[in-house]
């Protein structure tokens, strides 16, 4: 009979796998934004709170706090490397004050993470209370992390449009939340559980409006689509226009 340790292993191993796809879930993104040189309307709060996150829960894995947690350290310091990459794109294709606020996010971030992980380890003396001290931050970063799409899902609402929320960056964040809460409740874990089955609610939430306002979403990019070959082709046509009247101009003067 297998044993729940053993599930639990798997389903841990599972949890990696889908959370490395949540990771990688922006690439289209920052391919756009890489091809188009801009950052356009896409926030950078979910990638910075996607990084605080993944400190913290690299910390909580280490073994001098949370010991036999391989499989939480492994995700997220791999996770922590990928956001980093995101935010440096970011940092390169954004202008003015976008570009100094993610900055000075990105170095609060990397501030605050040492901040407490050297007090957690200096002033608390036990792995139970190391553990609960960082696994409550851990719990509220998570929670911030899943709501970081909030502000999005607001402009969703109010454009009717689903353009700068991907789909995939939903899909990932759902399957990783049922995932993780599987994980923590084979063997009970509170710090994972609440805010996985957080996670779970909102990106339902963020699903549930891509079913929405898809349609309207196609019709918003075919008519600007429409509209910007409209404008070319009147750009086009005074060209035209113009060169004629270059032309009859000569042949007057030739006269």
């Amino acid at each position: 009979m297998v044993s729940p340790d053993t599930i639990r292993t798997a389903v841990g191993v599972l949890g990696n796998a889908i959370a490395l796809v949540l990771f990688l879930s922006p690439v289209p993104t920052f391919f756009r934004i890489w091809k188009k040189g801009s950052v356009e309307q896409f926030s950078p709060i979910p990638y910075i709170a996607t990084l605080l996150n993944c400190m913290f829960w690299v910390l909580y894995g280490l073994p001098i706090v949370h010991p036999h947690s391989v499989l939480v350290v492994t995700i997220n310091g791999a996770g922590m490397l990928i956001e980093i990459s995101y935010i440096l794109l970011f940092l390169l294709y954004s202008q003015g004050r976008t570009r100094l606020q993610v900055f000075l996010m990105f170095v609060a971030s990397l501030i605050s993470v040492g901040i407490i992980g050297s007090l957690v380890i200096t002033l608390a003396h036990t792995h139970e209370r190391r553990s609960m001290i960082v696994g409550i931050i851990c719990v509220v970063l998570c929670i911030i992390m899943y709501a970081s799409p909030l502000s999005v899902m607001k402009m969703v609402i109010q454009t009717k449009s689903v353009e700068y929320m991907p789909l995939f960056l939903s899909l990932a964040a759902f399957f990783n939340g049922v995932c993780w809460t599987a994980y923590a409740l084979i063997r009970f874990d509170p710090y994972i559980i609440i805010p996985n089955g957080l996670g779970v609610m909102l990106a339902t939430a963020q699903l549930l409006l891509y079913a929405i306002y898809y349609k309207s979403t196609k019709r918003q990019i075919e008519a600007r689509r429409n509209k910007e070959e409209m404008g070319l082709a009147e750009v086009v046509v005074m060209k035209e226009n113009g060169t004629n009247k270059v032309g009859a101009m000569g042949v007057t003067n030739g006269r």
